[in-house]
């Protein structure tokens, strides 16, 4: 089945099961924005609309009813997804407006939903970045269907860590982060750089690596 004849099914799916408000906001709120998102970004990562809910009813810290754009709700994992223009949610914004916004984030992370937005000028010119960022997020939760080894999950987080550490790794924190001897977090890194994720920052005499950064492109390693 391809996207086109999914989506028309899963519109209907959902729209025959709605009655007053929910219905009409369902109407009203599934318009170019979010059909791009599924067409561009949610397709070509998971090839299926299961378990993906559009102009969901959520409650705000005040107990009032918000529609977010999708949630996805497999079972084990509450994934609330907005895609955000700039003109709705930046230009016209006013103070009130954006304390509400965020105040309303982090509520639903309280309540044990994960928040993830995509600009829509990303989604529309830019779906590449998009799919890449919400393959890293659902790979937190995904099991790999091949069996995975030890080795992979330890240079996969050990990719991870150097995201978050834009100075760059040293052994000593792959040691403390993994819990492994200085030859291993050595062995790790080492092999990362040959496989082109990990890029070695050498001291000024160019002998001693003193540290290991992000090479481009190692985004792709996470997917």
């Amino acid at each position: 089945m391809g996207f086109e004849e999914a989506h028309a099914s899963f519109m209907a799916k959902h729209l025959a099961s709605r009655t007053g408000e929910r219905l009409s906001r369902l109407e009203r709120g599934h318009r170019h924005a979010e059909s791009l998102f599924l067409h561009n970004v949610w397709w070509p990562v998971r090839g299926n609309l299961n378990d993906l809910h559009p102009e969901y009813e959520v409650a705000d810290w005040r107990g009032r009813s918000y529609f977010a754009d999708f949630v996805w709700l497999p079972g084990y994992l509450k994934l609330l997804i907005e895609i955000k223009g700039f003109a709705s949610h930046v230009r016209d914004m006013d103070r009130q407006k954006y304390c509400n916004e965020l105040n309303r984030e982090t509520f639903l992370c309280a309540m044990g939903y994960q928040v993830i937005s995509f600009a829509y000028d990303d989604v529309e010119q830019r779906p590449d970045l998009c799919v890449t960022l919400l393959r890293m997020v659902l790979s937190r939760y995904q099991s790999s269907p091949a069996p995975i080894s030890r080795i992979t999950l330890a240079e996969k987080e050990i990719v991870r860590l150097a995201l978050g550490m834009p100075r760059g790794l040293r052994p000593k924190d792959i040691e403390i982060h993994l819990e492994v001897d200085h030859k291993t977090a050595v062995r790790h890194l080492r092999t990362l750089c040959n496989k082109g994720y990990l890029l070695p920052v050498r001291g000024d005499d160019q002998q001693r690596v003193m540290r290991y950064e992000l090479a481009r492109g190692m985004i792709d390693y996470l997917s």
